[in-house]
């Protein structure tokens, strides 16, 4: 349409760099870019998907959604004691976050944000008219979170602070110390919390504790898409204090009136025993990618990169070859999809986020293709000596 200018909210703002490699990359490229199981959605989720198709009336919901999984959700988040109606079942986790930001943030509110960290939350934050100010995940500690500098990012006009765990990009879990140190950073504050919870079932050690159990004044952002294999199903959820709940359940229901009637069905499974030994499946075929391609990136390239605690992706750092950007460049025209960590902020610069959503023959060729890119790569201070 010929003059057409989008609205001022979004100006600046375009499509993430995770897609854009995405969609240009050359047919035959092993992807190790997007974060999205491989793996097939377990046979008990199908198998009620089906039988609620075929035998059941699938108008809308609830805009809250269904009571039954609302209840199943409620009953996973002590904090909430058992009330259904602090849980909005939306469509996707993504729904959900957009909702918490535009909801809780407003204009010349500031909202902390993980650096690195999800292109999205920055992204809404400027759609909300807030202004996104980066608190570190230290590339130099294996991006663990420098709480003296959280401390120091917290101010009056913080409203809302973003926490995630374990991370998008980096795979690293905040432990109990760090939940505490933010808590008490925030104590006697008005801000609130949105803590992004969709890879908390993903992990290799200790099933990884929410801000949630520390910090009351906390909205919850979480779903089934990574750890039920159920991205595409969009099925996720938002919870926490009833007043904030309430707020975002209006917005939802203009934005999206319910989400999927069959999805909510069957995602009711994933709190039976068959949806928790799929879970556990899962975990283990992950923690067996992750350590086969933590072998190759060390043992093979002899490259740096950082162990995931959680989630799947792993950061490699490639900052001897060049800049993330230019790097993941090259290893696109070798057939290899992997997203620049300076996408995440700039603690991520001269890093690469590998997914390890792929198997093995998949991530040891990936490897190899990797190794061939970096070896036809110049230093940048030598291409001008």
């Amino acid at each position: 349409m010929s003059g057409f200018r989008p609205a001022g909210r979004l100006a600046g703002i375009e499509k993430s760099a995770i897609r854009e490699f995405f969609d240009r990359a050359p047919a035959g490229s092993i992807n190790l870019g997007l974060g999205e199981p491989d793996l097939p959605t377990p046979d008990v989720v199908r198998r009620s998907a089906v039988r609620a198709i075929l035998e059941e009336q699938n108008g809308y919901t609830a805009h809250a959604g269904l009571r039954a999984l609302r209840e199943r959700v409620a009953a996973d988040y002590p904090v909430l004691g058992g009330d259904s109606d602090r849980v909005i079942i939306t469509a996707g986790s993504q729904e959900a976050l957009y909702l918490a930001l535009t909801t809780t943030a407003d204009s010349g509110d500031e909202v902390l944000v993980p650096d690195p960290g999800f292109v999205a939350y920055a992204a809404i934050a400027r759609m909300a008219g807030a202004r996104a100010v980066p608190y570190q995940l230290r590339a130099a500690r294996d991006f663990a979170l420098d709480r003296d500098a959280f401390r120091r990012a917290v101010s009056e006009r913080t409203k809302v602070v973003v926490c995630v765990s374990p991370s998008n990009p980096t795979g690293r879990v905040l432990d109990e110390g760090d939940l505490g140190a933010m808590a008490e950073a925030l104590a006697g504050t008005q801000a609130l919390v949105v803590s992004d919870e969709i890879y908390r079932e993903l992990y290799y050690g200790e099933r990884p504790r929410s801000i949630a159990d520390y910090y009351p004044a906390t909205v919850v952002v979480s779903g089934v898409s990574k750890s039920m294999s159920m991205t595409g199903w969009r099925l996720g959820w938002l919870c926490g204090p009833a007043e904030v709940v309430r707020s975002a359940l209006v917005l939802h229901g203009y934005v999206t009136t319910c989400a999927s009637t069959v999805s909510q069905k069957a995602a009711l499974a994933a709190w039976g025993p068959a949806g928790s030994e799929a879970q556990a499946g899962m975990r283990a075929t992950l923690r067996e990618r992750r350590d086969h391609l933590l072998a190759l990136l060390t043992g093979t390239l002899g490259l740096r990169a950082v162990v995931p605690e959680g989630a799947f992706y792993v950061m490699v750092d490639t900052s001897a070859h060049g800049k993330s950007r230019a790097v993941a460049e090259a290893l696109l025209a070798g057939g290899v999809i992997t997203v620049p960590g300076g996408t995440f902020g700039a603690e991520g610069e001269g890093f690469l986020r590998l997914s390890f959503c792929a198997d093995l023959p998949q991530l040891t060729e990936g490897v190899r293709r990797i190794g061939a890119a970096l070896a036809r790569l110049t230093r940048p201070e030598e291409q001008h000596a």
